[in-house]
């Protein structure tokens, strides 16, 4: 018998040995990786259709990975589901640097506030990398539209109430307009966009009224004379529209706050921190290049990078922040 029990010792002595050089070569193997990355293509995934502001974003950062790493960085279109789709594609990815994700504020904290169900977890399947971008979402009409302010806007809503229709591409807007009806004692209807794109065409077709979009598919349409912009939904300067008043302001009630939307990129739960490091690293890098700024100013896009750390402390604060708004108008939101 004490033979059989000093065997069984040693196989579990030896089996956790193999367990321990396992573990060791593969971790020397991921450091290995890490000091090659990228040696292969990169997938940037984003949840919207092509041509929207974090699309565009996500275009101008590939082009410049691709150019200094010399591998092909290629932005993967992946709409729908208020972006879980293109959420749940990178959270099941693996954690080797080579799928990455465009988010959104719908993505790590709007969708786990409003949906009880999600195929992602914003905090335990993804890495921080760095923030991206800090947008400026704009209110606006065609420009062939008789409203040609905010307080046009609140004349017509009032005299045709539940008339009207409202188109947003983002879970944001979709919450702000529902503040903005209640705010206001407006009513219309809501219709809801899988991204920019479709927003765009809503509005040109005239299957909406009125919507929110943000500045980078928004200025080029504002710029050539097919829309009107008659708000921003964020107090942020805008030079390109300097004298455009905030949402807030212009309707009076300035219980609508900032509402601002914001683009920021993660790796899948386990990526090394070489590899964040150099990505996060890369984003500040490009952001400091004069040339860079200006594309990314001439787009519209109010360019934010971060640490890792600072990213996971905003993505935080605005989950307290946006849960204290859904929970004091839980009854108007949800009915």
């Amino acid at each position: 018998m004490p033979d059989v029990t000093a065997r069984a010792h040693r196989c579990l002595f030896a089996a956790l040995i193999a367990v321990a050089i396992g573990a060791n070569a593969a971790a020397r193997a991921q450091e290995l990786d890490a000091g090659n990355y990228p040696n292969r293509p990169i997938h940037i995934v984003v949840p919207f259709p092509a041509g929207g502001p974090t699309d565009i974003l996500s275009r101008i950062i590939a082009k410049e990975m691709t150019a200094s790493w010399g591998q092909t960085v290629m932005v993967e279109n992946r709409p729908g589901a208020d972006t879980a789709i293109g959420a749940e594609v990178v959270a099941k990815a693996d954690p080797d640097g080579y799928t990455l994700l465009a988010a959104m504020d719908s993505t790590m904290v709007l969708n786990p506030l409003v949906k009880k169900e999600l195929p992602y977890d914003p905090l335990r399947d993804f890495e921080p990398i760095s923030l991206g971008a800090k947008n400026v979402s704009l209110l606006e009409v065609r420009a062939d539209s008789p409203i040609h302010s905010v307080d046009d806007l609140l004349s017509t809503l009032k005299a045709r109430p539940g008339k009207l229709n409202f188109g947003a591409g983002t879970t944001n807007g979709r919450l702000a307009a529902l503040l903005f009806a209640k705010l206001t004692g407006t009513s219309f209807a809501i219709i809801p966009y899988k991204g920019s794109a479709e927003v765009v065409e809503g509005l040109l077709t005239g299957s909406v009224d009125f919507g929110v979009d943000g500045t980078a598919s928004s200025l080029p349409l504002i710029e050539g004379g097919k829309f009107r912009a008659l708000a921003k939904l964020s107090d942020r300067p805008l030079a390109q529209l300097p004298d455009l008043p905030l949402l807030a302001t212009a309707a009076g009630v300035p219980e609508l706050g900032d509402i601002s939307t914001w683009i920021a990129y993660y790796a899948p739960a386990g990526t090394s921190k070489e590899i964040i490091g150099k990505l996060q690293n890369f984003i500040a890098t490009i952001y400091a290049d004069p040339a860079v700024a200006r594309r990314l100013q001439q787009a519209g896009i109010n360019a934010v990078s971060s640490k890792p750390a600072e990213l996971d402390a905003f993505v935080r604060s605005e989950t307290a922040r946006w849960g204290k708004v859904l929970h004091e108008n839980a009854k108007f939101i949800l009915e």
